[in-house]
């Protein structure tokens, strides 16, 4: 019991890491826990009169959980999950045909790339016949009214609550009954139980957790908005995307109209799916066919173009990868990327400079994948390869020409899967010419006719496209 007179003591301050929850006395730049770097935030330590918390910490989520024995499960039956279309379609193929009933889905992306906007059209789509509660924790009501006039939304069914403490969130729900939850953002929700910041490791943690036995008890759908540091990760702790059932990542650059969601784990459906919008004054417009899209204003008779095509998921995609390599005075050439890994770029630079004799240490090198892409699939190699030759060289390739491998170390090129899907949209779009590899051009099902196959055991044989 603190005596009269004696002077309040200030809270102690520690550091938590936010990917693997390392305390510490002191800020440290690297964390000694999981070696990742700038990831330590300050928090509080909790005041004498706030020991109680634990307990309602745990009621929080107790209260929200239902007691289960175990079962033998043998006796388990299949569940049918129920899916609800979102009214867009590109977003349904992302989440594996629609939104599951009780699933937790966690939406991450860039400030001002379009998280928000997409979900009012959610609303809108469907408040047309179940009932949406939006939360929202970073804007008034006034401005979320203009932004859903601008964009036509007026769902009959569609709930507004402006709150950021998880209780009242829960009171609300309660009372509305809302077949689907949306909150905005899950940094900016908090419990009074907790003695720390919104947005800190525990708060986040403690809310996501409340928001999702909700979801499980309930059948209630809910859809988390996660902003991202300057990394370009999810704030917050890496548990995070463990505890859901989803998580989408909104891609695309701000100065360009094409945005791009991926999924990178889904419980319900294939991971690394895409789909494709574009960004109006309207809101996000769907990109159906989106390989059309990439490929449209291709310049011809160009050096240092050249198309690849690459799998998102289950779904076959063209895009032009551009290369620029110009002679430098510097003793230090430049190197820059834009839709491939920086990384991945010196590995097939160092690769055509040892096995090939072309001197790119004497020159500056430039890559980019039109329409803001972003390719990961080892199978752009041999594109990507080719468009830095024909710049190299000033000799164009040719706008009917796709190439499809990976590229080794040894300057081999090595099958890739999928193939008989790439060729047939590589023929729907009308190319004629199709580098791919030797070993992939035998495992095809069936020859494709009008179309000229190139297989291509090493890098070396590409050569003969610019004699």
């Amino acid at each position: 019991m603190k005596k009269e007179g004696d002077p309040m003591k200030a809270p102690k301050s520690f550091y938590v890491c936010s990917e693997c929850d390392y305390r510490s006395a002191k800020w440290m730049g690297k964390c000694p826990g999981c070696g990742a770097w700038n990831t330590m935030q300050e928090q509080q330590e909790a005041q004498p009169e706030v020991q109680k918390a634990p307990s309602k910490r745990l009621g929080l989520v107790s209260s929200l959980t239902q007691d289960s024995e175990a079962v033998l499960f043998d006796t388990l039956e299949l569940p049918e999950y129920m899916r609800s279309d979102t009214g867009l379609s590109e977003l349904d193929r992302v989440l594996g045909g629609g939104l599951v009933l009780g699933s937790v889905v966690l939406l991450s992306g860039e400030p001002g790339i379009g998280k928000s906007t997409l979900l009012l059209q959610i609303c809108d789509a469907l408040g047309q016949s179940k009932k949406v509660l939006y939360v929202s924790g970073e804007e008034s009501q006034g401005q979320l009214k203009l932004r859903a006039k601008r964009l036509g939304v007026s769902g009959p069914n569609l709930y507004l609550c402006i709150e950021t403490d998880v209780r009242r969130i829960m009171a609300q729900c309660d009372k509305v009954h809302p077949d689907i939850l949306i909150v905005d953002s899950i940094q900016t929700m908090y419990s009074e139980d907790i003695a720390s910041t919104p947005g800190s490791v525990t708060q986040v943690k403690e809310t996501a957790m409340a928001l999702i036995h909700k979801a499980k008890n309930e059948g209630i759908s809910v859809l988390l908005v996660g902003h991202v540091n300057k990394e370009g990760s999810i704030a917050g702790p890496k548990v995070l995307e463990h505890m859901v059932d989803a998580v989408l990542y909104f891609e695309g650059e701000r100065q360009q109209s094409y945005r791009i969601i991926r999924a990178i784990k889904n419980r319900y459906g294939s991971t690394n799916e895409i789909g494709v919008f574009e960004m109006t004054d309207r809101g996000l417009l769907q990109v159906e066919n989106p390989s059309e899209m990439l490929l449209s204003g291709r310049p011809e008779d160009v050096s240092g173009n050249c198309t690849l095509c690459v799998m998102e998921g289950t779904r076959p995609l063209l895009a032009e990868v551009q290369a620029l390599v110009s002679h430098t005075v510097f003793p230090a050439p430049r190197r820059s990327s834009s839709g491939i890994d920086y990384n991945r770029m010196a590995l097939l630079l160092a690769v055509l400079e040892k096995r090939l004799g072309l001197r790119f240490s004497a020159s500056d090198a430039y890559l980019n994948v039109v329409g803001g892409l972003r390719i990961d699939e080892p199978a752009a190699d041999l594109a990507v390869c080719i468009a830095l030759i024909s710049s190299i060289k000033d000799k164009p390739v040719g706008p009917h020409v796709v190439a499809i491998g990976e590229v080794g170390l040894a300057g081999e090129v090595r099958a890739v899967s999928y193939i008989d899907q790439r060729v047939r949209e590589c023929m729907r779009l009308g190319f004629t010419k199709i580098l791919l590899p030797k070993r992939s051009a035998e495992m095809l099902r069936e020859k494709p006719r009008g179309v000229e196959l190139v297989p291509v055991g090493s890098i070396f044989e590409t050569l003969k496209l610019f004699v």
